[in-house]
């Protein structure tokens, strides 16, 4: 059964913060609220969590995973970012934006795009998510949390504790953070590709 971690919005508790980060380390799986809505996380390097989100998302290879840091640069020490990305990227964080980008070496391989060595990076503007990441002192690989078939995601702690009871490690509940996933924007390419309209505003990269 999944713990459930009832997590102040704007002051989360240090010691349940503790707590989480340990668990984390010890190889669990959490529900996690973001900016933009609830996520599942572990650590990068966790195989059986990554093979928990695929089998709980059912998603195949080329699903573009994201590395969820803390400050712009631990974000830099994953992606390889020239200076007008740079420039963009560090312009539009914090916030609701998730960036596609070459991955360094130091991504694990399971965890990049088989065919484009691409992973996704975001900084979330969220105070719980900011307090784990910095206790964790390394980033959270995350998917946002939308069951097969259905049309958005999880919302309610209450309610992802229910239905993952058996396949996550524990909740946290810091109230609704909304339905919206992140703007996904692409920058592999060269050019600027937005691949998902959502929480974040796209104007500035159009």
């Amino acid at each position: 059964m999944a713990k459930y971690f009832d997590v102040h919005p704007q002051n989360p508790q240090a010691r349940t913060i503790s707590t989480l980060a340990d668990s984390i380390r010890g190889g669990a799986l959490v529900a996690y609220p973001t900016d933009s809505c609830y996520a599942l996380g572990c650590l990068p390097g966790n195989r059986d969590g990554l093979a928990r989100i695929r089998q709980i998302r059912q998603l195949d290879d080329r699903h573009h995973f994201t590395l969820v840091c803390e400050t712009f640069a631990q974000l830099g020490q994953y992606v390889q970012i020239d200076n007008d990305v740079f420039r963009a990227i560090k312009a539009a964080t914090p916030g609701s934006y998730t960036f596609i980008l070459p991955a360094t070496r130091e991504v694990p391989r399971q965890l990049l795009h088989p065919k484009k060595k691409t992973v996704g990076v975001r900084i979330p503007d969220h105070t719980v998510t900011q307090a784990l990441l910095a206790e964790l002192g390394e980033p959270l690989l995350s998917s946002t949390l939308l069951l097969p078939d259905e049309e958005e995601p999880l919302t309610q702690g209450w309610e992802i504790k229910e239905r993952l009871d058996h396949v996550v490690d524990a909740v946290i509940d810091s109230g609704d953070c909304g339905t919206e996933p992140t703007t996904v924007i692409d920058f592999s390419g060269g050019d600027v590709e937005i691949i998902r309209r959502g929480a974040g505003d796209t104007s500035r990269f159009e």
